[in-house]
Formats: C-alpha cells, sequence, structure tokens
C-alpha cells in the first residue's frame, strides 16, 4: 500500500519557522510531488510542488517564504516555512503522482488532485 506520512507540524508563533517532513512507502516520488493546506472553511490551496523535470512553482500567497525540497535518496520531501502569519494556519498535506508511462508531467498544480495523498499536518501559527 502507498503510504504517505506528514511530520513537522505544530504550533509557532507568528515570524516562527517550521520544516515539515514527508516519507512515502510502498512508492517512490518519481514525478510531481507537492504540499497542499486547507483552513477550516476553505478550499484546498497549492503551497508548494516539484514536477517530474524538478520545476518547483509555488502557490500566489506564499510570498517566498516557503522552500520546497525533494531527497530521493531519503524518498523525502520537505516544506521548509519562515515568516509564519496566522493566515498560514491550516492542515498542511503531502501529495505525489504516479508516474505513467507515455504521459507527460503535471503542467497545472491548482486543483488538488494529484494521486497519492498523506492524512496532513496541523501547522497552527498566532
Amino acid at each position: 500500500d502507498v503510504q504517505l506520512v506528514e511530520s513537522g507540524g505544530g504550533s509557532v508563533q507568528a515570524g516562527g519557522s517550521l520544516r515539515l517532513s514527508c516519507t512515502a512507502s510502498g512508492f517512490t516520488f518519481d514525478d510531481s510531488v507537492g504540499w497542499y493546506r486547507q483552513a477550516p472553511g476553505s478550499e484546498c490551496e497549492l503551497v508548494a510542488a516539484i514536477n517530474g523535470y524538478g520545476t518547483t512553482v509555488y502557490g500566489d500567497s506564499m510570498g517566498g517564504r516557503f522552500t520546497i525540497a525533494l531527497d530521493r535518496a531519503k524518498n523525502t520531501v520537505y516544506l521548509q516555512m519562515s515568516g509564519l502569519k496566522p493566515e498560514d494556519t491550516a492542515v498542511y498535506h503531502c501529495a505525489a503522482d504516479q508516474k505513467r508511462p507515455g504521459v507527460g508531467t503535471r503542467v497545472n498544480f491548482d486543483a488538488c488532485n494529484m494521486d497519492y495523498w498523506g492524512a496532513g499536518t496541523q501547522v497552527t501559527v498566532s
């Protein structure tokens, strides 16, 4: 079974930093991988992603404060967050696409529809 397990969430004060990690089991990050977030009453939102070519993309509201990184040797994707704001409070989910032969890598990351999802880790900024 494929499992994506996030860790590193928690409660921080505004201006603080957190690093989230997501490790996959039963699956290799060989195509697009990303972080999404969802706050209560809000829609799922792209935070950051890396496509199958290694190109990174960030959500419009991240303002250069977040950095995504993929360690293929560890099969782990990270999200370094700094300058956190109360509006960053949300559940952060790791997600990934299954590489398909003959199919190009994802070009649209706005829809929260990657193939596999983790249960999420709560980030609370006060």
